[in-house]
């Protein structure tokens, strides 16, 4: 058995036994790791990528110990490719890239492209290889014929069935194991030419028009979701390995049916460990891209952030526990590595004290006392609070710079390398010496005269008792200097319970159509300065050039005020922003879609001075059962709701009524439910069809592709009728 020099090794929890154990090599000196990897037709998002940290970490404690590893990571480049779904509009780069006469696999070569550039961004260690299911297709076939002879599998139609009910340990990983109480296998939908409606597919007959298919013994088709793994992780690690990885939401299905065809086919267990990471929450629930938080890497680029920021965020939760990712976490990440990535820095610079015997001793055990959490079922969270209990000690600061060495190659944060970040042109020390020179006299004049200096070409200067330090300003840091940004609206001050400072607050939310956003604005400057209004702008997210051409009309134009977002925030967060930090006695909510060709503002003011009206605008809804709203065809009057368009109300009735739901991400339907709360405190809602609007096409709805704003759409009808089904007392119809 080989354990690391400090008589250490890891114990990690096995998913299969439901215990921690000791991570022990089937062969002595090596570990065989199969870890699931991308489906590559997409970006993988940063829930994929915690399971790939995770994977990395237990290998690096693992070669730390002295062992070497055999790490393999699949690439799952066929079954996700199919063209009625790109027909429908699903995924617009794939559809482009079609149209542009790119093949499936160059789709999947520039996703796998793209997703080992953001492994190497992360710091992972390339796996030993990445396997691809296209060229695996005749070890798939080969397994599938073995099944079929073993009566574990079973051919209907060119399909291809692995039959559960004929493998006795379907279910042990887990815990499904009564057939009659087993999820549902399938992905999509369920399959009728199935014997058991549970049984998974092995081989898939190909629909009309697939591009991607292979010649079978049962006609061309392609492989299904779990085979793949099980021929790729047995052709490269053996009938019998040591570990395998992939995230808690791979246990059932996916893994369940790795084990089932694997030891169907091999006669014994193949996988001695099974470990799985925790999901990664985004703002509070699950990751998806209907949810419009499935962040990606990339995302971070825009803000200057570094890489390895969230993989210190990941050090900060322990892999088996549930993770909240928010902007807000990402950036106190952010300082938190530069303050470490600066503290050893700092360490480096200082003079150099020889390290004494005593000292040197102290090594192993604070080597010892970092390990021990390491290998404590990945207690990374504690291992990194030890990290920090190490800079800041009094030992050496060689003897730091040492143990940091060691430490890093666990963490995988780059620290050592990361102190040639803040190297500066040797002829800015000569300033420096000046500057230092004019201090000791006394002649703070001209050496803030220099700092200045400095800080405008981007260095910072930290003065210590002993000595100065300059540095370069980090990417992130510059970013901050251009205007504020905020990433949720804990953060933003509530003004709703002050009185009104002015007689109208419009708001607006905007994105990445600069055009729209200029007409919807530009069209309401001949009445900012007219009347007593004030302009208030969310920037939700958008790319610098509108951040920067917002930042700079505000500077132009008193009355406008812009919050800039780091990220794309839900419609409904984006909306109550708007609200909190409204100082109008009126509130007016526009979509950039809207132009104003006339005074809204009088007619608006009119409609609400009576207090029986809580709503109004030009776009009225109408509804006789909740189960179908109609406009209001140009109807003056009452209606049961007030589209987003031009969506007017007094600020005083927010105490009573809230905010908007936070549930809602995608603005459709949002304007309907929140009317409805506005009608339950007993208000009105008052269509004016003739306030001087112009209504443009709807740019989030137009760029948004058909098969998903329908499923945004019907998932916010659900939230609006899980709320209101039962309150046709509300409506005008009711009414009269």
């Amino acid at each position: 058995m080989t354990i690391s020099k400090n008589n250490l090794s890891l114990r990690i929890f096995n998913t299969l036994n439901k215990q921690t154990e000791q991570i022990i090599p089937i062969k002595d000196g090596h570990i065989s790791m199969y870890t699931c990897g991308p489906t590559v037709y997409r970006d993988a998002h940063i829930g994929n990528l915690r399971s790939y940290l995770m994977a990395d970490w237990i290998r690096r404690c693992l070669e730390y110990q002295g062992i070497r590893t055999t790490h393999i990571k699949n690439i799952t480049d066929v079954g996700h490719m199919r063209q009625e779904v790109l027909e429908q509009g699903e995924d617009k780069i794939i559809d482009a890239a079609i149209k542009e006469g790119k093949t499936t696999s160059e789709i999947a070569d520039f996703y796998t492209k793209r997703f080992l550039k953001d492994e190497k961004l992360l710091n992972i260690l390339p796996a030993t290889k990445f396997p691809k299911a296209t060229d695996h297709i005749e070890e798939i076939i080969e397994m599938t014929s073995k099944l079929i002879e073993a009566k574990t599998a079973y051919e209907i139609n060119g399909n291809i069935y692995f039959s559960i009910k004929n493998f006795k340990n379907y279910g042990k990983l887990s815990g499904n194991t009564q057939i009659s109480n087993l999820l549902n296998n399938l992905r999509i939908e369920q399959d009728t030419n199935k014997i058991n409606p549970n049984d998974f597919t092995l081989w898939k007959k190909a629909e009309k028009g697939r591009k991607l298919k292979w010649k079978s013994p049962w006609g061309y088709g392609f492989p299904g979701w779990h085979i793949e793994c099980s021929a790729m992780s047995i052709k490269y690690l053996g009938n019998f390995f040591d570990i395998h990885t992939g995230g808690v939401d791979n246990i059932f299905p996916h893994h369940e049916g790795e084990i089932a065809q694997s030891e169907a086919y091999t006669g014994n267990q193949v996988v001695k460990y099974w470990i799985h990471g925790q999901h990664l929450l985004a703002d509070g629930v699950k990751m998806s891209k209907s949810s419009g938080n499935s962040y990606i890497l990339n995302d971070f680029k825009r803000l200057n952030i570094d890489p390895l920021a969230f993989r210190y965020l990941c050090l900060t939760t322990k892999y088996n526990t549930r993770l909240n990712f928010t902007f807000s976490s990402l950036k106190a990440s952010q300082k938190a590595l530069f303050r470490l990535q600066h503290r050893i820095w700092v360490i480096s610079n200082e003079k150099k004290l020889e390290n004494n015997t005593k000292v040197e001793n102290q090594i192993p055990n604070w080597e010892n006392k970092f390990l021990s959490c390491v290998y404590n079922n990945l207690d990374l969270p504690v291992a990194l609070s030890i990290t920090w209990e190490l800079v800041k000690s009094d030992l050496p600061n060689q003897t730091k710079l040492k143990l940091v060495e060691k430490f890093d190659k666990i963490l995988g944060l780059n620290l050592i390398k990361s102190i040639k970040y803040f190297k500066t042109p040797k002829d800015l020390q000569i300033k420096i010496t000046k500057r230092s020179l004019s201090r000791s006299k006394k002649d703070f004049h001209y050496s803030d005269e220099i700092r200045n200096q400095l800080n405008n070409e981007s260095y910072v200067i930290n003065d210590y008792h002993t000595n100065t330090i300059v540095r370069p300003k980090m990417k992130w840091e510059k970013s901050k200097e251009l205007w504020q940004t905020f990433s949720s609206s804990k953060e933003i001050k509530n003004l709703t319970n002050q009185p009104p400072k002015k007689k109208f607050s419009i708001g607006l939310v905007t994105f990445n159509k600069l055009s729209d956003i200029k007409r919807s604005i530009e069209s309401a400057l001949k009445f900012i300065d007219a009347k007593d209004i004030e302009y208030l702008i969310l920037d939700n997210g958008s790319n610098f050039k509108i951040g920067k051409w917002l930042e700079n009309i505000s500077t132009k134009f008193k009355n406008i005020r812009t919050i800039h977002i780091d990220h794309s925030i839900g419609e409904a967060e984006a909306k109550n922003i708007l609200i909190k930090q409204s100082i109008g006695e009126i509130i007016i909510l526009l979509d950039t879609s809207i132009e104003i060709s006339g005074d809204i503002f009088n007619p608006i003011d009119k409609t609400l001075s009576n207090k029986n009206i809580g709503l109004t605008g030009p776009f009225g809804l109408k509804t006789n059962d909740l189960n179908h709203f109609h406009d209001g065809e140009g109807e003056y009057g009452y209606m049961d709701a007030m589209q987003f368009y031009c969506f007017a109300f007094r600020r005083n009735i927010i105490n009573e009524v809230g905010f908007m739901r936070k549930s809602f991400r995608f603005y459709r339907n949002l304007d309907i439910d929140y009317s409805f709360q506005i009608k339950n405190q007993g208000y009105k809602i008052l269509a004016d069809p003739n306030l001087p609007v112009i209504k443009h096409p709807h740019s989030i709805w137009n760029s948004t592709a058909p098969a998903l704003r329908d499923e945004l759409s019907k998932k916010n009808y659900k939230r609006f009728l899980d709320k209101w089904r039962n309150r046709k007392d509300l409506l005008e119809i009711n009414q009269m």
